[in-house]
């Protein structure tokens, strides 16, 4: 009987031993699993895969996802690449976002900061593809499985048909704009070398992290080779880069002359008396304007062919808001507003920053002759140039038009302050006027240009070229460049050796006081080269890190099993799961023996 109660009671306190055991065991595993937020969180978000047991790691020598897994992650690269490329193009093209608009309301009808909600909207897919792909290698630097939520792929796949369709639109419409991101990168081509860079050395950790982890030889040499390739390539990719920003002391030029783009448009309606006295006030060397003929021959300021964006002609005459501007007398012009506009389209979100005279002042605005604005640039000494539309077939002055205007310029100013920039009957205008500054709006050679007496060219700034105007300066031909109203742009410029520049924002540029990014050889080869050895330092240690990490791994789980292939092969967060025991070591002395046949076989669980 003593034995029997003694055996209980051995067998008793040995039960609740091993369950004591196995909470202990149970509690760590649970510690385990809460002690890794930030791998849960980047599973969450990545692929909604909140739970441990959703998860799993890449064994060395496993592939880090499935084929399917892996089409999707290749997919976002790609979508990622695209959609910086379109967010750069349409970044860059700040410049001529009112073109856009304006461009927008001669087809809609209606006014909209269409470029802008553009940017925010290619700004905003971007920035989410951006984070998934951080996401993405950030689990790869954790030794995780990829697995991509299906609302995620649906999200990749809008991301890049948006980014394919509109770089395909905006290519078709505007062509240029993809010379202006050329340009933009010889600006900030150095600051984008180090950035590149940077990005190569964090790639560098996953992929050491999989290098080491992989057990075919091919995988290795093909993911390595990639990547030193890529690197070297760029480490390399300064010797055969060109900013003209780069310059050695005492070669930059004087800062462009600027010229006041229908005057001040981003203070005062364009083409009006109050906006041309805004950029003289702003200090412009020079007024630019558009000029049409009246229907009664009075050369009068006006853009576009109709009346329509610029003043109330729908209130004033509603069946001739698509008329042509030039059927109109100039009593008829005279009646109508051309500045009300300005305040309810804000076309260059400045509304704002305006006094509450300057308010009043733009609602008085009205179409100005051609006399009244030659009358401003006399009495501020400033320079004109102005582009010169024919009127249409059937207009009393088509045939005459340059005559009539050549007679309001000789009455009003001198003719040495006049660009002459239209090219029709060019010969006799420069014998009736030999005074006037011939200026021509398309590039030719020096011996045409010198032949029809040509001293400065008109030219879109797409075409900026440090060498041509380097040449045409060489002969005393002055190059503007039209329509810069940017500070990258200016100071782009400014270094390329420009003489003057056609602009909107004068109040901005003229506050430039030196170009931006500009830097000596000596201070980029520095930043070049420091930059590449910084990077090859880090990266060599990261290699050598996972080597050394991996080969300690593969030593220590080679005398004992502590992945997750381990003691326990699922993990539950709920209490009541199951847990299920794979491998456990038993106690030798509770063994079962012949002197205690009853004893049952219930294993323990020692802590190691």
């Amino acid at each position: 009987m003593y034995c029997i109660f003694w055996a209980a009671g051995d067998f008793v306190s040995v039960t609740r031993l091993k369950l004591g055991k196995l909470k202990v065991v149970r509690q760590q595993l649970l510690q385990r699993y809460e002690h890794q937020p930030f791998v849960s969180c980047l599973a969450g978000l990545y692929g909604c895969q909140w739970r441990r047991y959703q998860r799993a790691r890449a064994q060395p020598g496993e592939c880090c996802c499935s084929k399917v897994e892996c089409g999707s992650f290749g997919l976002l690269i790609l979508t990622f690449f695209l959609s910086f490329v379109f967010l750069c193009f349409w970044s860059e093209a700040q410049n001529d976002y009112n073109d856009f608009d304006w461009f927008n309301f001669g087809n809609l009808g209606f006014w909209f900061p269409w470029s802008l909600v553009l940017l925010v909207f290619a700004s905003a897919l971007f920035t989410y593809v951006a984070l998934l792909l951080v996401l993405a290698v950030c689990l790869l630097a954790e030794g995780q499985r990829l697995y991509l939520h299906w609302s995620h792929k649906i999200g990749i796949v809008v991301t890049l048909t948006f980014s394919v369709t509109a770089t395909a639109v905006m290519s078709d419409m505007w062509s240029k704009e993809w010379k202006t991101l050329h340009l933009s990168l010889q600006m900030t081509a150095p600051f984008l070398h180090v950035a590149a860079v940077l990005l190569m050395t964090l790639l560098s950790w996953p992929i050491a992290l999989h290098f080491f982890r992989m057990s075919k030889r091919v995988r290795q040499v093909a993911i390595l080779g990639l990547y030193l390739s890529m690197l070297f390539s760029l480490y390399l990719v300064p010797l055969g880069m060109y900013s003209p920003c780069i310059k050695k002391p005492g070669t930059l030029g004087p800062a462009p002359a600027l010229i006041g783009h229908r005057g001040a448009p981003m203070l005062a309606p364009e083409n009006t008396v109050m906006s041309f006295e805004k950029a003289v006030e702003a200090g412009v060397e020079g007024l630019e304007t558009d000029v049409t003929i009246s229907y009664d021959g009075v050369p009068f300021l006006m853009h576009d062919t109709t009346l329509r964006r610029t003043t109330n002609v729908a209130e004033i005459f509603p069946n001739r808001t698509h008329t042509d501007a030039s059927t109109f007398t100039w009593t008829e012009l005279q009646q109508l507003n051309a500045g009300s506009w300005f305040l309810s389209r804000d076309p260059f979100s400045t509304v704002s920053s305006l006094s509450e005279d300057d308010r009043s002042q733009v609602q008085n605005q009205s179409v100005p002759s051609l006399a009244q604005f030659l009358e401003i640039a006399s009495h501020s000494d400033r320079l004109v140039v102005f582009d010169l539309r024919r009127p249409p077939y059937g207009h009393p002055y088509n045939q005459s038009y340059i005559n009539t205007t050549l007679q309001v310029v000789q009455a009003h100013i001198n003719s040495s302050q006049v660009l002459w920039l239209p090219s029709e009957d060019r010969d006799l205008v420069q014998a009736i006027d030999p005074e006037l500054q011939q200026t021509s709006g398309e590039k030719a050679s020096i011996q045409n240009l010198t032949e029809s007496h040509i001293t400065r060219l008109n030219l879109h700034y797409s075409t900026m070229s440090q060498q041509q105007i380097r040449k045409y300066w060489s002969v005393n031909i002055s190059t503007n460049l039209y329509v810069i109203s940017q500070p990258w742009l200016y100071s782009l410029a400014w270094c390329a050796g420009v003489q003057s520049v056609t602009t909107n924002s004068v109040h901005i540029l003229s506050k430039v006081t030196k170009p931006l990014f500009i830097m000596t050889p000596e201070e980029y080869n520095l930043m070049w080269i420091l930059t590449d050895a910084v990077s090859a330092v880090l990266i060599i240690v990261i290699f050598i890190f996972h080597w050394w990490r991996e080969r300690g791994l593969t030593f220590w789980s080679g005398s004992r099993q502590t992945h997750e292939n381990g003691p326990y092969s699922k993990f539950r967060t709920e209490l009541s799961d199951v847990w299920s025991i794979s491998s456990v070591n038993v106690r030798p002395d509770l063994r079962s023996t012949p002197s205690s046949p009853s004893t049952p076989h219930l294993p323990t669980i020692t802590e190691e």
